[in-house]
């Protein structure tokens, strides 16, 4: 230390100038596209010769939410994360090959935000279709979502809120097309709140895709070219949202959830769980709150290892601090305040698993993934259990002849 208070002549400043701007580029879904329920909506990039930035680009989406006669109606609610329970699926393809995909985007996008979404931006995510707690309705009032006379709506999407690709892979892509595959939901009623009897009506009119594009200095554009030049596989390593549903739990207190079973490189790391009594498809319920079950205790089972590796005996403090802590041990950051607070967590009783430290016996061969949950009382008739598998990824694309593929 002694030494570094008098080496005044390295103290000078170093400025990166490698990257000379960055601007926002709109791109359309192809002209025949309509926007109607379970259409198949695609949104391309078919420029080779720029540089893009993918984990900064977002959806933006218009469209409108009125009574049976057009009108705006103050009693019309916008369900929380509204915005991506309009799509069934979302899928992300380089070269024409796909790198990921999320499938039941309402609820797979809803899961994993809600653990991640930390207090100090609740302000700001208003505008990603999130209401201030992550639990509460949308007022149709806010002029963000909702024009008072013209019941009109606009919501900005973060595709790095969506899938998984977009939030890790925070690197440009080079001399590679792009395209986003968005199919949308067989159904509106998740995405709104009503009262009982009420009718209404809902559409999209607008959807694009905004990226930045990344203009860098000469030297480093050569450095660039002759990557490309070279052909080799440049690696994008992301985390993958895998949802697995249970249509309907048995009505039983005791029952063993076989998940799946996968190799050792696909096996979960991180894994949260969650429960709804009858609320798919039901206009009048929230479709992205979650229901409590009198749990008693729930365990996953990786083969014979299983986490966690004590009783929770039903304790939503435990409950609550295992929730928590997946921000520190999902992103490696010192906790900050969760957006939903403990007494918000009885309307999002979601239970986060924390499998990434796994022993020897994990990391060869098959690996059957089990969930047992155990209850007080029986669950509930039309009872839906979700999973939420998050697993490492490795992909690499050559950006001269383009050829993607899985490598992890």
């Amino acid at each position: 230390m002694s030494g570094q208070i008098i080496d005044v002549d390295t103290a000078n400043a170093v400025f990166d100038e490698t990257i000379t701007g960055k601007e926002f580029h709109t791109h359309y879904p192809y002209a025949s596209t309509t926007f109607n329920n379970s259409d198949e909506i695609r949104i391309p990039v078919q420029q080779q010769d720029v540089y893009t930035l993918p984990c900064e680009s977002y959806l933006l989406i218009n469209g409108t939410y009125s009574d049976a006669n057009g009108a705006s109606d103050s009693t019309l609610k916008l369900c929380n994360n509204f915005g991506a329970f309009l799509f069934d699926e979302i899928r992300y393809e380089i070269a024409g090959q796909e790198v990921d995909r999320v499938r039941n985007v309402g609820i797979t996008s809803t899961m994993k935000n809600a653990l991640s979404l930390r207090n100090f931006e609740k302000d700001s995510i208003f505008m990603h279709g999130w209401s201030s707690d992550g639990v509460e309705d949308i007022q149709p009032v806010n002029g963000v979502y909702i024009d008072g006379d013209s019941a009109k709506f606009k919501v900005l999407l973060p595709l790095k809120m969506l899938l998984g690709f977009f939030e890790d892979y925070n690197k440009i892509l080079l001399n590679v097309k792009q395209e986003l595959i968005l199919l949308r939901a067989s159904t509106n009623n998740n995405a709104v709140v009503v009262p009982a009897g009420k009718t209404f009506t809902f559409g999209i009119t607008k959807i694009t895709w905004k990226i930045p594009y990344v203009n860098v200095s000469d030297e480093k554009r050569l450095s660039l070219l002759r990557l490309v030049d070279r052909d080799e596989p440049i690696s994008m390593m992301f985390r993958k949202w895998n949802l697995y549903e249970y249509p309907t739990l048995p009505i039983s207190k005791d029952v063993i959830w076989t998940v799946k079973t996968t190799t050792q490189v696909e096996k979960a790391h991180y894994v949260i769980i969650g429960f709804q009594t009858s609320r798919k498809g039901d206009a009048t319920k929230r479709a992205s709150n979650f229901d409590t079950i009198s749990l008693n205790n729930i365990r996953l089972y990786l083969n014979s290892v299983y986490y966690p590796y004590e009783h929770i005996q039903g304790d939503s403090i435990i409950l609550y601090e295992m929730f928590k802590s997946f921000y520190r041990s999902y992103y490696n950051r010192n906790s900050a305040a969760a957006l939903i607070t403990p007494s918000k967590y009885y309307a999002m009783p979601l239970i986060f698993i924390d499998c990434s430290k796994q022993n020897d016996t994990l990391k060869t061969g098959a690996v059957d993934i089990k969930i047992e949950i155990q209850t007080s009382t029986n669950i509930p008739d039309n009872t839906t259990a979700y999973c939420l598998m998050i697993s490492d990824c490795i992909m690499q694309y050559p950006p001269l002849t383009g050829t993607v593929k899985n490598v992890s």
